[in-house]
Order: C-alpha cells, then sequence, then structure tokens
C-alpha cells in the first residue's frame, strides 16, 4: 500500500502541466463564440468552435477534445443533453465539461453537475475566470494522462521478465491459451519450442551470477534477432527455462527456427564482464493442428510435449533439437 502510495505520489510530481488539450467551444452565438474563441485561442489553446449540440457530438467523433466548453441555452441539443450524450459515449481519455451560461442560480448549477458538467461559470465572468478554469482543466487532464501511462506501463511490467526484458511465464500462459483456442476455433497450426540452457548452473559457479544474467540476457536477445517474423515471441518460464511460439507454423518450419536458434547459441560465444563464455542450449519442438471446430488441446498438454523433447534433448548429448515422433504429434485428424 505504501508503495502503491509513493508510485502515485510521483505521478502527480511528474505531470506535464504545460501541454495545452484541445477545447470544443459550443454556443449557438456567434458573436459570443467568436468572441471566446479569440480569447482561449490566445491563450494558447487550439479551439474549434461549433454553433450547437449534434454538431459538437460529429466534431469530438472526427477529433478528439479533452475539453468541451458549451452555452446550456442552444436549439436542438442544449448543454445538459450534450452533456449526458458526450457521458454516454466512449472517447480515447476523460473529457473535462465546462457549461458556460447566464443561468446561474443553484437549481441550475446542481442540473448541469447531476448532467455530467465538471465546471459551471457564469457568462458575467471575466475572462480571466474562464482562463483560469481552463489551466484547472489542463491540470486535471494532465493527472489523468499520467496516470493511465503509469497503470499501463504496471501492466506491461507484470507480464514481462525484469531481467531479461522477455514475456514472463503469466503472460505466456495467457496468451498462449488464447493461441490455443483461435487455432481450435479456426483450425490452423501453432508450434513451441522448449528451450533450457545447457549446464547453466555451472556457469553461475565459474563466471558468476552476474556472468549468468549477462548470459541470459544475451541469449533472448539472439532469440528476437533470429525469429524469422514479428508475430511469434518468446518467454521466460523459470530459471534458464524459454519457450518460443511459432504461430501458423508446422513441425518442418518450427524445426528449421529451432536449429536457427541453437546455432545462434552455440557458435558464438556470451559476451559477459568476465570474458566470453561458450553456451549451448537443447531444444525441444511440439506442434499442434488443429481442424476448425474440432479437437480438444491445452497450454500444458502442448507444453508437456514440447518438454519430453526438450528432456530427450538432454539426455541425448545436449545443444540438439529433439521433434516428436510422428505418433506422438498432436493432431485432431
Amino acid at each position: 500500500m505504501e508503495q502503491d502510495f509513493e508510485t502515485t505520489t510521483q505521478v502527480i510530481l511528474e505531470v506535464d502541466f504545460k501541454s495545452t488539450p484541445k477545447v470544443l467551444l459550443v454556443d449557438d452565438d456567434e458573436l459570443v463564440r467568436a468572441q471566446l474563441q479569440a480569447a482561449i485561442s490566445a491563450a494558447g489553446f487550439k479551439v474549434e468552435a461549433v454553433a450547437d449540440g449534434a454538431a459538437a457530438l460529429a466534431a469530438m467523433e472526427k477529433e478528439f477534445a479533452p475539453v468541451v466548453i458549451t452555452d446550456r441555452n442552444m436549439p436542438g441539443m442544449d448543454g445538459l443533453a450534450l452533456c449526458r450524450a458526450i457521458r454516454e459515449r466512449r472517447f480515447p481519455g476523460y473529457v473535462y465539461m465546462l457549461l458556460l451560461t447566464a443561468h446561474d442560480r443553484e437549481e441550475d448549477i446542481l442540473a448541469g453537475l447531476e448532467a455530467g458538467a465538471d465546471d459551471y461559470l457564469s457568462k458575467r465572468a471575466s475572462s480571466a475566470q474562464l482562463l483560469a478554469r481552463l489551466r484547472t482543466a489542463q491540470r486535471i487532464l494532465g493527472l489523468e494522462r499520467s496516470l493511465k501511462d503509469a497503470l499501463a506501463e504496471k501492466r506491461q511490467l507484470a507480464m514481462t521478465d525484469a531481467l531479461t526484458g522477455a514475456h514472463n511465464r503469466r503472460y505466456f500462459m495467457r496468451r498462449l491459451n488464447g493461441e490455443i483456442q483461435r487455432a481450435q476455433r479456426v483450425g490452423g497450426e501453432l508450434s513451441i519450442l522448449a528451450l533450457d540452457i545447457d549446464h547453466f548452473k555451472s556457469i553461475n559457479d565459474r563466471y558468476g551470477h552476474a556472468a549468468g544474467d549477462a548470459v541470459l540476457r544475451e541469449f533472448v536477445r539472439r532469440i528476437d534477432e533470429n525469429l524469422p517474423r514479428r508475430t511469434d515471441w518468446c518467454a521466460r518460464i523459470g530459471g534458464e527455462e524459454f519457450t518460443v511460439v511459432l504461430e501458423g507454423t508446422d513441425l518442418t518450419g518450427a524445426a528449421k527456427v529451432a536449429e536457427r536458434l541453437r546455432a545462434a547459441t552455440a557458435d558464438t560465444p556470451m559476451p559477459s564482464d568476465t570474458g566470453l563464455i561458450p553456451t549451448t542450449v537443447s531444444i525441444g519442438v511440439a506442434t499442434l493442428k488443429m481442424s476448425p471446430g474440432k479437437g480438444q488441446a491445452s497450454v500444458e498438454s502442448l507444453l508437456g510435449m514440447a518438454d519430453d523433447c526438450l528432456y530427450a534433448s538432454k539426455e541425448n548429448g545436449r545443444n540438439r533439437v529433439t521433434l516428436p515422433e510422428p505418433s506422438n504429434s498432436s493432431s485432431d485428424e
């Protein structure tokens, strides 16, 4: 709890309050609209002005504006209806709405706030007050954007291995399960590679854990460098164990990728602060072949087949690729 509080506080401190959001101005009085547009533009805001609520919604769909300043009384869709309509729609970010009107009795203010407005300002107020409210909107939107970015970063970190930058086991299980479900629904082939760095404990014992970490990072870099397509991806599922997922790839294609990764590891020693470290990897391959709407498979079963082949690679001398026996390949046909 304390860590989350500190993170949130840091986000607040890092908010860029100087970024000026676009303002959408809605007023049916052409003269008032022109005066307000000139004043807001002079303060450094990009402004788009429209004459009614329907035009405002059309403008928002065409180009999002985080700040909406609207008159309350307008023909057709009035300001209250516009506030409610905006709150009912989904936009890329929060919309800060300011009602600007001559009706400033308490019941008018409450009605505006209940309709979804964030602020309410009398038309009799000075331009200075309006610009001060806009600066408030700017600060709130800056905070909202920063918090959103921080949450997105936390979600990314929750699915990423901190040491190597590869996806972690949680991401692997979730994403692969989705890929298997897709294959079961529309058909196709899906292959995975189970990779285990040979004698990794000996690397740590001989060269130190810092060197072992460098080997892991370089290993992931070489995997990424040698995967043939952007849709192929790897994950670290524990220690020196990794998986590679090859979407839409048959056993023959998976075997070629596996051999490429084996050679990329064995042919050139891994760099570290203690020098070059000779490294090899053992690999097991598994392929799932599905027809639409037929067959059943799971992450565990597919990974189990790849692990069996990986174990065979280890047993037969390491630094090799093992494919499943034809009778053990996973297929619904």
